[in-house]
C-alpha cells in the first residue's frame, strides 16, 4: 500500500484536501466522456473513412482530430479506477507516464487542429484563390503530421523526465509537492505557444471572417453555404476554447502559482475545485469534437442521412424475400 511519509508536505496539504470532492467528481466525469467520445468519434470516423469517397483538407483535418480523441479517452477508464480506488494507481510507472502523456498530447494536438480548421475556413472566404496549397489534400496532409510530430515530441518530456516524490507512482495523478517549480516553468512557455497563439489566431479569423461577410455582395447558393459552414467552424471552435481550454490554463497557472507560495489558507479549497472541474471541462473537448463535424464538416450530416436511410430500408422477412433482397 502506498503511503504519504513526509508529515511536513502532508500537514501543508491538510487544510486544502478536496480528496472526497475529486474522488466523487472524476469518476462521474471519466467515465461519461468515455461513452459519448466512443460513439461520437468512432461514428465520425467510420463516416470520414467509409461513407466520403471524396476527401476534402476540412475532413483530412477533422479525422485527425477524430482519432486524437480516441487515443485519448482509452486512458479515461484507468483514470477513473485511479480515483475509486481512492488515489492509489496500481498499473505502475510506465503506464502512468503514458497516461499522462496522452492527455497533453490530446489537448494541444486538438488546440492546433482546431486551429488549423479556423484558418483554412478563413482562407477560403477571404483569399479563395491566394493561398490554395493550404486547401490541398496533400499539403494538409503535411500540416498534420507537423502537429502530430511536433506536440508528440515537446510533450515527451512527460515520457522521460525524471520523477520525484516519495509518494510517486502510487499517486500518479496528483500533482507531487517536488515538481511545482518546475511545472511552473514549464506551464509558462505550454501557456504562450500551446494556447495563446493559437487562440489569439482564432479570434482573429473570427473578427475578419465577420468583417469580410459583412461587404455588401450577392454570393451564390453554393458559396453561401460555404460562408456557412466557415462561420460555423469559427463560431464552434472559439465557443470550444472557451469553455474547455480557456478556463483549464487559467486556473491551471494560478493553481501553479499559489502552490509555489507559502499561503494557501482562505481560497485553497475553492481554488483546488475549480481545477478539478477546468480539468474535467478540458477532458470533456474529446466528446464535444464531433458537434464540430456535425454542422462543419464537409456534407457531414449528409452521409449520415443516407447512411441511416439505407439502413432502414426493410429486410427481408421470409426465405422467398431474402433471395431477392
Amino acid at each position: 500500500m502506498c503511503q504519504n511519509d513526509n508529515a511536513t508536505n502532508t500537514s501543508n496539504l491538510d487544510n486544502c484536501s478536496i480528496d472526497d470532492f475529486k474522488h466523487a467528481v472524476y469518476p462521474t466525469i471519466y467515465v461519461t466522456i468515455f461513452a459519448l467520445s466512443i460513439f461520437g468519434n468512432g461514428l465520425s470516423i467510420y463516416v470520414f473513412l467509409k461513407l466520403y469517397r471524396k476527401k476534402t483538407p476540412v475532413n483530412v483535418f477533422m479525422l485527425n482530430l477524430a482519432i486524437s480523441d480516441l487515443l485519448f479517452v482509452w486512458t479515461l477508464p484507468f483514470r477513473a479506477t485511479y480515483y475509486l480506488m481512492k488515489s492509489q494507481w496500481v498499473f505502475g510507472d510506465i503506464f502512468c507516464r503514458i497516461v499522462s502523456y496522452s492527455l497533453y498530447v490530446n489537448m494541444y494536438c486538438s488546440i492546433y487542429f482546431l486551429t488549423v480548421l479556423s484558418i483554412v475556413r478563413f482562407v477560403a472566404i477571404v483569399h479563395p484563390f491566394k493561398h490554395l496549397k493550404l486547401t490541398t489534400i496533400k499539403y494538409s496532409r503535411i500540416i498534420c503530421a507537423v502537429i502530430w510530430g511536433f506536440v508528440m515530441t515537446v510533450s515527451s518530456v512527460l515520457l522521460f523526465k525524471e520523477r520525484f516524490g516519495k509518494d510517486y507512482p502510487c499517486k500518479c495523478l496528483d500533482l507531487q509537492e517536488e515538481t511545482v517549480q518546475k511545472l511552473l516553468v514549464m506551464n509558462h512557455v505550454v501557456l504562450t505557444v500551446g494556447f495563446l497563439l493559437p487562440f489569439c489566431t482564432i479570434i482573429c479569423c473570427y473578427v475578419l471572417v465577420i468583417k469580410a461577410l459583412l461587404k455588401p455582395r450577392v454570393p451564390k447558393a453554393k458559396v453561401r453555404a460555404s460562408h456557412k459552414k466557415a462561420v460555423s467552424t469559427i463560431v464552434i471552435t472559439l465557443f470550444m476554447f472557451l469553455l474547455c481550454f480557456l478556463p483549464y490554463h487559467i486556473l491551471r497557472t494560478v493553481y501553479l502559482l499559489e502552490k509555489c507560495k507559502a499561503f494557501m489558507a482562505n481560497c485553497c479549497n475553492l481554488l483546488a475545485k475549480g481545477a478539478v472541474i477546468t480539468h474535467s471541462l478540458a477532458a470533456m473537448n474529446s466528446c464535444l469534437d464531433p458537434v464540430l463535424y456535425y454542422f462543419a464538416g464537409e456534407n457531414f450530416k449528409e452521409r449520415l442521412k443516407t447512411k441511416k436511410r439505407l439502413l432502414s430500408f426493410k429486410k427481408p422477412s421470409t426465405p422467398e424475400d431474402f433471395i431477392y433482397w
